[in-house]
């Protein structure tokens, strides 16, 4: 029986894979930086092999991010206790880990007619068949939107 990674070990490697995307750093880049095959860098992204600190140590310094960064949004192991955990956060961390993720995000962010992102959103809202209506929030801004 195969065992599945920590949650809190694929959190830390979505992390490190969505950093490292966002610098458009290769695996093999970030394995020749700490001294690491791809395949070892690979296995961290996916929390398949846990990280050490030494290794989040080098790894935060090769990503140039300061080693909390990979922690933030962490799932918080809550105890049962009501409102610890962070609800609804990890399907964001998960997209942004993604190449596809990133990408739109970027070129989102790029584009300066808050118009023509509200009318993409509905389009991908649209497009994914989702009935939830969303607003522009004004307390956020004008830039800011919410389901």
């Amino acid at each position: 029986m195969k065992k599945s990674p920590n949650p809190i070990d694929k959190h830390v490697g979505s992390r490190v894979r969505m950093r490292r995307i966002l610098l458009g750093m290769s695996q093999e880049k970030l394995g020749e930086a700490l001294g690491l095959t791809f395949q070892q860098v690979q296995k961290y992204e996916k929390g398949t092999n846990r990280i050490g600190a030494s290794r989040l140590q080098q790894i935060s310094k090769a990503l140039n991010v300061p080693p909390a960064f990979f922690f933030d949004g962490a799932p918080a192991d809550d105890h049962g206790i009501p409102g610890v955990a962070e609800s609804g956060s990890s399907y964001v961390v998960d997209f942004l880990s993604t190449a596809e993720g990133l990408h739109l995000n970027k070129a989102f962010a790029r584009i300066r007619d808050a118009r023509v992102r509200k009318r993409i959103v509905e389009l991908v809202v649209a497009l994914a068949g989702e009935e939830t209506e969303w607003t522009a929030e004004p307390s956020a801004g004008k830039d800011a939107f919410s389901l």
